[in-house]
């Protein structure tokens, strides 16, 4: 009886989705450290079986966790770049705004600390370069489109530009994840600083 159940459960397509969402619940509220896979079976409402049935391991959760956080975002980055109704700079405003939502969601930790293990592990080394891919591409169009707007951005590529941009966002994300902005450098307000600079140039735009 116990057998046929768990089979019933592996047969529903939403399990998945649910362990996951129950993954994204524990981890805000414990932390990567405090992820569990048995809290996560347990917050999910499905046996334990179940992690290893979809996952294989905890290491396993992690990753698919850190994909399907990692989509979330990427798709409300790429909602938020295309409302017409946002100038340029409010929607790298807008981006500041989602860093603090990061922050506290644990998104940011779970990124940082995967690509530490991803130094020397390849598997979880592959899923972070595709997962970071993502936000450089996206990047890399919303470049374009100010290349389109404002002419040439100086000596630099569009991908160049969006190169520096996810550089900086993961490094200012590091150096908080350390406690460094308690001790003194601005971190996350020389990231909004940027918008400042965009305003500038829209303002001299409609100047022409």
């Amino acid at each position: 009886m116990a057998r046929a159940a768990a089979k019933a459960v592996e047969a529903k397509p939403e399990t998945k989705s649910m362990l996951l969402e129950a993954a994204k619940q524990v981890l805000h509220q414990n932390g990567l450290s405090g992820l569990s896979t048995r809290d996560v079976a347990l917050s999910a409402g499905v046996p334990l079986s179940q992690i290893h049935y979809h996952f294989g391991s905890k290491q396993g959760m992690v990753l698919a966790l850190f994909e399907y956080m990692n989509d979330q975002l990427l798709d409300r980055q790429n909602a938020l770049f295309s409302d017409p109704l946002l100038k340029l700079s409010e929607q790298w405003d807008r981006a500041c705004d989602y860093l603090e939502d990061d922050l506290k969601s644990g998104y940011v930790r779970v990124l940082q600390e995967l690509i530490a293990a991803g130094f020397a592990d390849q598997t979880v080394a592959k899923v972070i370069r595709a997962g970071i891919a993502g936000w450089v591409d996206l990047i890399a169009g919303l470049a374009r489109k100010a290349e389109r707007e404002f002419g040439p951005l100086g000596p630099f590529a569009a991908e160049e530009v969006a190169a520096l941009i996810a550089n900086a966002f993961i490094g200012a994300e590091s150096l908080y994840l350390l406690g460094l902005e308690k001790k003194g450098p601005p971190v996350r307000r020389s990231l909004r600083r940027i918008g400042d600079l965009i305003r500038v140039a829209e303002g001299q735009k409609a100047k022409r």
